[in-house]
């Protein structure tokens, strides 16, 4: 009986010495999944700030960008501005003069719209009514062909293939 009882005590402590050993074994990799989850937890939040660094800096360059396109635009009118005001000044011109003053001016001007990539619409007579570019005043009977634009009351620009003001056209009638 003495056997039994001295192999379950034997069987008991090495239960308890392998429970020992699998609590240990536990433990260290709960300590190591502690660690890398506090890792992760670092990586995910300094992601996280980057992130928001990144959009407020895209932010700053979109409004800069804005900022800077408008006065790049202002600054190429600037010479029109100026050469009205010198126009204004002179107090008899002829007719002549102020004629080509004029005709100096809209070159500037128009030079400064092609700095800037503003394209006039200003459509010939034929041409087949585009909506998105060109806007209808008025149907007129005509020999062209039905909705051709018969005549630009004012000519449209856009940007960037963006329309800033459509053109002002009379369209042909049905026949």
């Amino acid at each position: 009986m003495a056997t039994s009882y001295q192999s379950t005590e034997e069987m008991v402590a090495a239960h308890a010495a392998m429970d020992a050993g699998a609590l240990a074994k536990t433990q260290a990799d709960l300590a190591d999944l502690q660690a890398k989850s506090a890792d992760l937890a670092d990586q995910y939040l300094r992601a996280k700030a980057e992130a928001e660094n990144a959009r407020r800096r895209a932010e700053d360059e979109i409004a800069k960008a804005r900022r800077f396109a408008v006065e790049a635009f202002a600054e190429s009118l600037l010479p029109v501005a100026d050469s009205l005001e010198a126009g204004l000044l002179i107090k008899d011109a002829t007719i002549e003069q102020i004629r080509e003053g004029a005709q100096a001016t809209l070159r500037q001007l128009v030079a400064a719209f092609e700095r800037n990539k503003v394209v006039a619409i200003n459509p010939s007579a034929g041409t087949r009514f585009d909506p998105h570019q060109h806007q209808a005043i008025s149907v007129v009977p005509s020999e062209l062909d039905a909705n051709t634009v018969v005549t630009v009351l004012q000519k449209g620009y856009a940007i960037a293939e963006r329309v800033l003001r459509p053109a002002l056209v009379t369209v042909s009638a049905p026949k």
